[in-house]
């Protein structure tokens, strides 16, 4: 991740038209699934963006909440994959 601005915009870019969202609704620390933004198959469609966009590949383990429920959540599980 070269520009960590860069790619939380891209995040909730990405986030903001999947789910017809206005991105100013989106923050960093915004609870993406409590706050309705996306649900289950909202998650299913961020796997996949995110293993198509930061070249990680998500494990079922690694599928709890603590790792996607928002902007800053997304980039801290990044991080560690991207430390392993």
């Amino acid at each position: 991740m070269s520009n960590l601005s860069d790619a939380k915009e891209k995040l909730k870019k990405f986030i903001a038209e999947t789910s017809f969202k206005s991105i100013d609704k989106i923050q960093d620390d915004s609870m993406i699934f409590r706050d309705g933004i996306f649900d289950s198959m909202g998650l299913m469609t961020l796997i996949t963006f995110l293993e198509e966009n930061f070249q990680i590949q998500v494990q079922d383990t690694e599928l709890i909440e603590e790792n996607f429920e928002s902007v800053n959540a997304i980039f801290r599980y990044l991080e560690k994959k991207s430390s392993n």
